[in-house]
Order: C-alpha cells, then sequence, then structure tokens
C-alpha cells in the first residue's frame, strides 16, 4: 500500500521531556521513519512562573525541518504537528507570541481551580463536558492569566501556524482543555463565562486531519520544502498515540505511557454517566469520530524525578540499568498512591514519596536507595493500571482481553511484566513512537483521499508499523 504521490511526510511530535521532527519516506515502496531530529524540552523557572523556552523548541523545529529537506530530495508533501495538551501560547493580533508559555505544572492554578470551581460547580462542569476534573487544565490556566491576556492557542496548533497555518484549535486538543461541549463540539459558553474568559479569544475549532495552509517563510526556500501542506493532525498526543495503534475488534484497552500514564479504551458515544463522573474518566476526541475514554494516572514523571536528584546527588543512572537493578528487589510492602497531588510537583520527589509512606505508617525508604525507590514506583504504577482498567471494563461494558502499551515507557518490561500480572490482560507492547505513527497515518489518510475515518487511519497505522 502505497499513496500515488511518493514525496516525503514530516511529522512533529512535541514532547514535555524531548521535541522530536520525524520523516517519512517510500524506499522501493516501502514506508521508512525515521527520526531526523531530537531535542531534550524541559520547563524552566522563571520569574512570574514555570515557563517552556518557547525560542528554543522554534529554533529546534525549525532545524529539524532543514535536516529533514537536507535529506528528502524527492520533496516533502506535508507537515503535521502533535504534542502534550493543554499548554498554550498567547499572541497578539498578528499572531505572535507574547512571552514564553506556561508550564502546566506551574502552580498558580492551585488557586485558579478553588476560583472557577466557585463560579461554576464540579457537577456541572462534568457535565457539560465530560473531562476529567484535573488543575492543569487549560481552562484553569487561562483564568489564572485573567482575560485581559487575549488571544490564545494550543502548541501544536501554536507551531502550524507559526509555520503559514491558519489559527485553529484541533477537536481532540480542543478537548482537553475542559471547555468544549460534549454534545455540541464547540466551546461552550456557560463554561467561558463563569470562569470570566472571553470566547472571542478562543480558536475556530477543526477536526483532525484540516489542512490549515502552506508553509511559508524562509523555510519555504528550501527546494524541498515547496509547495508543503500544513495539517493539524489529532494534535493531542494521546490521540495521535491511540490512532497508532492498528487494533481491530473491541476487546483491547491502551496505555499511553511516557511522563503521564493515560489508560483507557476507545468508545464510539461519550460515557458520562454519575458513576463515570465519580470515577473521575474523561472523554476526549479520537480520529473518525471516536472517543478516548480514559483516565490521566502519574507515570514516568515519578521516577524522572527521582532521577534528577539522584544525579545531583552524584549518582547518575541510565533508565536501563535501574530497572534492571529494580527487577531483583523483593516486591515492596505497601505502595504508593501514585496520583497524590503532592508527587505532580516538580523537586524533592524521594522525599515527598517517603512523606506519604510515613502518613501511611509504613517505614520510609533511603532516600539514596535508587533501586527500592523504582521497584515502588513500578509496582505501584501496575496496581494502579489494574485498578483503573477495571473501571474502564465497568464503564464501557466490554470484555477486554488485550492491552497495548505505546510511548517510550512501552520499552520497560519490567513494568509491562508486572501489569500483565496484576490486569490478567494481554500485553502487548506498540510503538514507542506511536504518536508519530498516528500523525502520519492522518496525513496519508488526507493526502489519500479516503477522509479520516477511524478505518483508514488504522488501515495507514498498519501499514506503518508493520514495515517498522
Amino acid at each position: 500500500m502505497m499513496p500515488a504521490d511518493a514525496r516525503a511526510l514530516i511529522a512533529v511530535d512535541l514532547g514535555a521531556e524531548s521535541c522530536r521532527v520525524s520523516l517519512l519516506r517510500w524506499v522501493d515502496g516501502t514506508p521508512v521513519i525515521s527520526v531526523v531530529h531530537r531535542f531534550a524540552n524541559a520547563p524552566r523557572e522563571s520569574e512570574g512562573g514555570l515557563r517552556w523556552d518557547l525560542a528554543m523548541i522554534e529554533a529546534g523545529l525549525d532545524e529539524g525541518l532543514r535536516r529533514c529537506a537536507a535529506i528528502a530530495v524527492e520533496g516533502v508533501r506535508s507537515i503535521a504537528v502533535d504534542g502534550w495538551a493543554v499548554d498554550y501560547v498567547r499572541v497578539d493580533a498578528d499572531g505572535v507570541a507574547v512571552g514564553d508559555p506556561f508550564c502546566y505544572r506551574d502552580e498558580r492554578t492551585l488557586a485558579a481551580e478553588v476560583a472557577v470551581h466557585e463560579g461554576i460547580g464540579t457537577e456541572r462542569l462534568r457535565e457539560l463536558t465530560g473531562v476529567q476534573l484535573l488543575r492543569i487544565n487549560t481552562l484553569y490556566q487561562l483564568h489564572a492569566d485573567g482575560v485581559a491576556a487575549g488571544a490564545w492557542m494550543n502548541l501544536p496548533e501554536y507551531v502550524l501556524a507559526r509555520w503559514g497555518g491558519a489559527r485553529v484549535a484541533e477537536y481532540t486538543n480542543a478537548t482537553h482543555t475542559q471547555m468544549v461541549d460534549l454534545r455540541t463540539k464547540e466551546w461552550c459558553g456557560e463554561i467561558l463565562a463563569a470562569a470570566g474568559l472571553d470566547v472571542a479569544h478562543a480558536p475556530r475549532i477543526v477536526p483532525p486531519g484540516t489542512i490549515v495552509g502552506q508553509l511559508r517563510g524562509p523555510l519555504a526556500e528550501h527546494a524541498a520544502l515547496r509547495d508543503v501542506v500544513l495539517i493539524a493532525p489529532a494534535c493531542h498526543d494521546t490521540a495521535s498515540a491511540i490512532a497508532g495503534i492498528p487494533a481491530t475488534g473491541d476487546d483491547w484497552a491502551y496505555l499511553s505511557s511516557g511522563t503521564w500514564s493515560l489508560v483507557g479504551t476507545l468508545v464510539k458515544e461519550p460515557l458520562n454517566g454519575a458513576a463515570v463522573q465519580a470515577d473521575n474518566f474523561t472523554n476526549l476526541g479520537a480520529v473518525g469520530g471516536q472517543i478516548c475514554f480514559h483516565k490521566n494516572i502519574n507515570g514516568m514523571w515519578l521516577i524522572r524525578q527521582c532521577m534528577e536528584q539522584w544525579a545531583s546527588a552524584g549518582k547518575v543512572w541510565s533508565i536501563e540499568d535501574l530497572v534492571a537493578a529494580a527487577e531483583r528487589m523483593p516486591a515492596p510492602v505497601g505502595l504508593l498512591d501514585v496520583d497524590e497531588p503532592a508527587l505532580l510537583l516538580a523537586g524533592g520527589m524521594p522525599g515527598r514519596i517517603n512523606a506519604q509512606r510515613v502518613r501511611l505508617g509504613l517505614t520510609a525508604l533511603d532516600e539514596g536507595d535508587a533501586p527500592a525507590f523504582a521497584s515502588l514506583i513500578f509496582h505501584s504504577l501496575a496496581a494502579r493500571y489494574a485498578e483503573v482498567l477495571g473501571r474502564v471494563a465497568l464503564h464501557s461494558g466490554k470484555a477486554l482481553r488485550r492491552l497495548f502499551v505505546v510511548g517510550g515507557g512501552s520499552r520497560n518490561e519490567f513494568l509491562n511484566r508486572l501489569t500483565a500480572e496484576a490486569t490478567g490482560l494481554e500485553v502487548l507492547r506498540g510503538s514507542t513512537e506511536s504518536s508519530t505513527v498516528g500523525n502520519f497515518a492522518v496525513q496519508l489518510a488526507v493526502l489519500d483521499g479516503e477522509g479520516v475515518s477511524a478505518e483508514a487511519v488504522s488501515q495507514w497505522a498498519g501499514v506503518l508499523v508493520g514495515s517498522s
């Protein structure tokens, strides 16, 4: 299966720990995906809060496109961008960024969440949006900024606009703001009004697979980057990652394992009854008119934060060595509540974990004993996955048999084994770059004229995964 136009495609995946620019080329009729440029990303403390270095991200992405242009002598047909949700860029009337964007972990949302809930109750928010209540959501961030701050775009759509695209909000990404009406799929005036926000500042919502413009500016002067269309894929990286799973049937769930763990299944209609709301599950947009029904769980953030502290104390671990050392440890006594709010914050993670253990009447661990902490974290994540998947099966009515693990965390075979044991499901490892696969699959479905149906995207994902 090969498109009639065999020019290359570019997929950009913005990650909270690393950003990637990937190239898809057709070699003797076979698709070949390569990561052309990868660069580290992390928020930084600055005056006014925890922010992303936007100039660094922009420079890294531009460099990635230049490297792709040098490789793809056959030319590039399209570029699409996905990334982490909820964070956004403030822009002026010309679409130019106004300052560095805040990171979702900035603590200004602690007070904003309380204020928003005073303006519109949590039950009403859940009823209107079907979205999991999380203080990191865009709604609380925008309220913290204030209505006077003006127009905004989520990060992937901002990147597309900077390269020449229209100012839009792609639907899968927009749903993660907690401001989209579950029924109309448009911005919810009641929520925005209650939070003191102006709907005129919000971008126009478009479906996944929308062509938003053509590459313009200095980058378009490269021979390979002329006549390149810009596509908003499933801009939410999790929606792209799920689109990159070429699974059929209705007996499977997914675990997108990275900084966060997203655990759930695809459903055809939103699930937002009282029991679902009580469990705080979310209904987010997916390709083909489907719904990603899942729950956000803390993920590799826990171990990465611990590794940073150990490195600052002079002990640098690779994730591979740490996983191997954890596997040799006996099972821990007592497990973590991995979703405790204190564990979502940056800094001092071993101490935060020990504080929870002490509150639970458990013995604190030696903060330098990395294998013991890693073992505790992995066992606790697996147990939490099992708990959530049980609720997924209950709410969806599905008889789950398979669990596809995608993302960087899928390489952790120890955690995969613990998850299989805890859930009783067959755990299948998907692509570590599943967001990129899904990004490309949506591009191919659009450019091939099939439209972004679930079937067409899944078929292209199968072609791409099968050749990797």
